[in-house]
């Protein structure tokens, strides 16, 4: 994204804010509430379109494009509180992402993926339950399997740990792990700071709309403009003993 803006009335969410994310990479978003974390989410998403600025993907300009056109041209997102269908099965939400994604084609080979992503996330033996029978962190497990099955470029995840007990973080932990070795592009929004920094090869800060610093998580959690902004001079606790 090259210099997007997006104001509400007076007040900007997001006020030029530049960055690129290379193929592969695993990029955290961090920064106090009201920073423009959601807005620049929704911005990326077509749910907002920016007042200033272009965003593109892999050179091709998708700035103001509607969700359904960002999704099919290869951007997905999960969301900080599951949003299932609640009528579907487990599977059968998958194949919702599948079917009207970026990947389509052969129900059966449909099929055979969105059970592939169940078992990747976690979920397998658990395709025909309904969203109601899952526990927060399976919810949170179809969220993303869902999102997986429209084969995005580039996948935004929206605080996928919170909620979640230490046990369950650490699952979540290890399942963004396994996705980063597969080679998936992530995004992610994260307030567990530390989890965040373990993960993270590089950091993105926001504060008032602002980009106040992009580096390797160490030089992050060190930057004094950063430990005002946000952590609140507790730099040395960003990181996980």
């Amino acid at each position: 994204m090259e210099r997007v803006s997006k104001a509400f009335g007076g007040v900007r969410a997001v006020s030029e804010v530049s960055f690129a994310v290379e193929d592969g990479e695993l990029i955290g978003v961090m920064g106090p509430n009201g920073s423009g974390k959601t807005t620049l989410f929704n911005l990326i998403t077509g749910a907002l379109e920016p007042d200033a600025g272009a965003i593109r993907l892999h050179d091709r300009d998708i700035t103001g494009f509607p969700p359904h056109r960002v999704c099919a041209e290869g951007i997905a997102r999960t969301f900080q509180s599951a949003r299932p269908f609640a009528g579907l099965s487990a599977l059968d939400n998958v194949l919702v992402g599948r079917f009207y994604g970026r990947a389509r084609g052969d129900p059966r080979a449909g099929v055979r993926e969105a059970e592939r992503l169940l078992t990747l996330v976690g979920l397998e033996g658990k395709a025909h339950r309904l969203p109601a029978q899952l526990t927060l962190i399976d919810l949170k497990r179809l969220e993303l399997a869902r999102a997986l099955a429209t084969s995005p470029r580039l996948l935004l995840l929206d605080e996928l740990m919170a909620g979640l007990n230490p046990a369950e973080t650490e699952s979540a932990m290890a399942l963004i792990r396994r996705l980063r070795g597969e080679g998936v592009t992530l995004l992610m929004v994260e307030h567990i700071v530390w989890a965040l920094m373990d993960l993270s090869r590089r950091i993105i800060v926001l504060s008032a709309g602002e980009k106040i610093a992009d580096g390797p998580p160490d030089a992050v959690a060190a930057d004094p403009t950063v430990i005002d902004a946000y952590l609140g001079g507790a730099g040395g606790s960003a990181r996980r003993a």
